[in-house]
């Protein structure tokens, strides 16, 4: 690496991924459905956690007109809110994202939370100093499985694709590193299950990040801090 370069950069989702908040959106958006007359089968809206919320509330409300659609967003996040106080850091998160950074690599946190949402993770994670780049729902009109948040993640940390991994816990963070060229490690912790992980693409699946950081010499993190 020149002195102009950028350190290579791992790429994290956080719902599902660092902290245990994918029953609880589950939970919330439910409620918010319920509430507008909407009769949906929670195990739709579990496939869908992890995809654009603008792109979730659509597919689910059938294209509700867009009165109901902010609506449902808005009851989401009150929900989601009134049960933050249930969420936890998933096992090894903090302790391998302290260990991406002792590697010299930068930790990018690439998300499309809402920024309210963001700042309760961040909260919960309390590793804001290992953290060079972040995103949030602010930087895209449409976030995965389009690639853009990866796309400015990237742009952020000053790097390509090559010289990144993303680790991720739904399909549509799969799906989006493929549009984006960019290798993805996946985890179990959001619900998805491993076959379909390696369908959307991932290379390489673990069970949560502390298994990822049990084997993390047989993976891309330890690649590209050997590189």
């Amino acid at each position: 690496m020149t002195a102009n370069e950028s350190a290579a950069a791992v790429l994290f989702d956080i719902d599902g991924t660092l902290v245990d908040s994918n029953y609880l959106h589950i939970d919330a958006w439910q409620r918010a459905f319920g509430e507008v007359g909407i009769d949906v089968e929670t195990w739709r809206i579990h496939r869908s956690i992890g995809m654009d919320g603008s792109t979730l509330v659509k597919s689910l409300s059938d294209n509700a007109p867009e009165d109901t659609q902010k609506q449902l967003k808005d009851l989401h996040s009150r929900y989601y809110r009134e049960v933050a106080s249930l969420l936890r850091p998933l096992p090894g998160a903090r302790a391998l994202l302290r260990r991406v950074a002792d590697l010299g690599l930068q930790v990018v946190l690439a998300t499309s939370a809402p920024d309210d949402e963001l700042e309760l993770l961040r909260k919960v994670l309390d590793c804001d100093e290992l953290v060079a780049a972040v995103t949030s729902s602010a930087d895209v009109d449409t976030a995965k499985p389009k690639p853009d948040i990866i796309e400015i993640a990237l742009e952020r940390a000053g790097v390509t694709a090559e010289r990144a991994v993303f680790v991720g816990d739904a399909i549509w963070d799969a799906e989006a590193c493929s549009r984006a060229k960019l290798s993805c490690i996946g985890v179990l912790s959001g619900g998805v299950s491993a076959s379909e992980l390696h369908d959307a693409g991932a290379a390489q699946v673990f069970e949560n990040t502390e298994k990822l950081l049990a084997n993390i010499e047989q993976t891309r993190i330890a690649a590209l801090a050997a590189e």
